[in-house]
């Protein structure tokens, strides 16, 4: 990570150190030591997280009731905030339990095919060294567990972004799991129409009586945005 780099990784470090020490309130002072660190970040590599679902699409629901879409923007706004610490320019396609659909979009079958158009115009917006799309798996036999990646099929970088990405979660949170990558086509719209390297990231499976009440926990939530972000470092090579 080049000067630039480092100078507006440690403004922003600042600004979220001091600003929790602060109850989150963020004095003026502050707000401007952040300006600055946005400025300077404005030409450091793009990654764009996507969480998904949101609004009316809960996605799928966990054992518990719990559905997705929550979980899933815990851990991509998580991933985002780590990765602007470091240096990196994070975006995220909502940042709120909203669908991004056009408005005046009638009936939910309409709204989810402009949602996701929206989200992958936000992917291919900026010209962005990866993206990342967080969710959470489903089966119909609990057995099943485990975080798995899939990747833009005959892209060797999206295979290598979502390898790296797997061998943090493996590593650091799921020493048991040895579910493999699989490569998808058109079945998967915004992995496959991205013009970067692009990864679904399935955290686990909510069918999973165990692995559910682990992912509806924040601080499990916390560890799987980290080992995302340390994915996606190791393989932008920018965190060296």
């Amino acid at each position: 990570m080049d000067l630039k780099f480092k100078l507006g990784a440690y403004l922003m470090a600042a600004v979220l150190l001091v600003s929790l020490a602060a109850g989150g309130r963020k004095s003026k002072e502050l707000r401007a030591v952040q300006t600055a660190a946005d400025m300077i970040l404005d030409d450091s590599p793009t990654i764009v997280l996507d969480a998904g679902h949101g609004g009316a699409d809960g996605g799928c629901v966990s054992v518990n009731g719990i559905p997705e879409k929550g979980i899933n923007l815990s851990i991509a706004t998580t991933a985002g905030g780590l990765l602007r610490v470091l240096g990196y320019n994070a975006i995220l396609t909502r940042e709120r339990d909203e669908s991004i659909h056009d408005s005046g979009t009638d009936g939910l079958a309409a709204q989810k095919r402009s949602d996701m158009k929206n989200r992958l115009a936000i992917i291919n917006r900026d010209d962005a060294a990866a993206a990342v799309s967080i969710h959470q798996n489903q089966f119909t036999d609990e057995k099943y567990y485990g975080a798995q990646m899939f990747y833009k099929a005959e892209d060797p970088d999206s295979e290598a972004l979502a390898e790296s990405i797997r061998q943090e979660i493996v590593s650091r949170l799921q020493p048991e799991n040895e579910r493999e990558l699989k490569p998808v086509g058109d079945e998967l719209y915004l992995i496959h129409n991205a013009e970067c390297p692009a990864v679904m990231v399935e955290c686990g499976f909510l069918s999973n009586r165990e692995e559910a009440a682990k992912l509806e926990t924040a601080e499990y939530q916390q560890q799987v945005a980290f080992c995302t972000a340390l994915g996606v470092i190791r393989f932008a090579g920018c965190g060296e």
